[in-house]
């Protein structure tokens, strides 16, 4: 955090921090994790001396909720998985099916 932060911040930074290690990250992922989140909401906010373009553009970090942080989640699958997942299983009619059918076939 730099100097002179708000003990709002100071707070967020941390909450940010211990959630990310409660999730299985390494320390120094969700040390960074938590400072690039307080700097974009700085930014946002107008506490920073400088501002880019991408810190006030789009939704804020705590209005996205991590949906573009980490890898996909299971399920987000590609098509290929999903098939490769029906044929070990024999279901028939798989080559003929959607992204959705398969799913649907699967239970996921």
């Amino acid at each position: 955090m730099p100097r002179g932060s708000s003990p709002k911040r100071e707070r967020q930074y941390e909450h940010i921090k211990e959630s990310g290690e409660k999730r299985g990250m390494s320390e120094g992922r969700a040390k960074e994790m938590a400072s690039r989140t307080v700097n974009k909401e700085r930014a946002r906010s107008g506490e920073s001396k400088t501002v880019g373009r991408s810190s006030t553009q789009g939704k804020s970090p705590s209005q996205r909720g991590g949906q573009k942080s980490g890898s996909s989640s299971p399920s987000e699958r590609t098509k290929d998985d999903l098939y490769q997942e029906a044929k070990k299983r024999g279901l028939e009619g798989r080559s003929t099916m959607t992204k959705q059918q398969l799913k649907n076939a699967l239970g996921h």
